[in-house]
């Protein structure tokens, strides 16, 4: 993606180091994944969109700083909103722009995001494999509850993907998305047996560790 070395610059050294605080997979990282992914869908559907607006959206996107789980959206909403850099380079009409698409990223969000940048965002930060979605839902059950026994991790995850990626799931797309498409229809085919995936997503664990 190519943006304004300026806005690079400040982005790399200055927000960055706020996502020290995530846990892994939720790190710098994934702020990548989620750059190159919108590239690609941008790619696919012939976008047309600011790279500078789309880039701050994304790097910002992803801050907990002390929020909790489910509403560091906020959080990060309100960083950037309040960021003064980002507030003398981009007008106030932008910014209202780049506020509205981190706060409409959830997946569990019954409105659909208000800009191209919130369906943008919203579809590009899915987790687009099935290996993502076992380290990142095993991380995450071991934060939730760090006391949980590993069958309940599992079980746990397994019922979380399931109301999200089942057949009647709450995650959405925007766009033409291959990537995202083939991805929905091999998970769907492991969650039709919960002791297969639960087989599956242990053995991927632990050949990890």
């Amino acid at each position: 993606m190519i943006v304004s070395k300026k806005l690079q610059d400040y982005i790399e050294n200055n927000i960055y180091p706020l996502y020290e605080d995530n846990y892994i997979g939720d790190d710098v990282s994934r702020i990548q994944y989620v750059i190159n992914r919108s590239e690609m869908i941008i790619k696919e559907n012939n976008l047309d969109v600011n790279n500078d607006i789309l880039y701050a959206i994304i790097a910002f996107h992803d801050i907990r700083k002390n929020s909790k789980e489910d509403s560091h959206e906020l959080t990060s909403a309100e960083i950037l909103e309040n960021d003064e850099f980002i507030n003398k380079y981009f007008s106030r009409d932008q910014i209202i722009i780049m506020k509205e698409a981190i706060e409409d990223q959830r997946a569990k969000s019954e409105k659909e995001p208000r800009s191209i940048y919130g369906k943008l965002l919203s579809s590009a930060s899915r987790n687009s494999s099935i290996e993502q979605c076992f380290e990142r839902s095993y991380r995450y059950g071991k934060k939730k509850n760090p006391n949980a026994t590993e069958e309940e991790i599992f079980n746990g995850a397994y019922e979380a993907l399931l109301d999200k990626f089942g057949h009647n799931g709450y995650a959405k797309f925007y766009f033409k998305d291959t990537v995202y498409e083939n991805f929905l229809k091999d998970i769907r085919k492991l969650l039709e047996n919960k002791n297969e995936f639960i087989n599956v997503h242990k053995n991927y664990i632990n050949n990890k560790k």
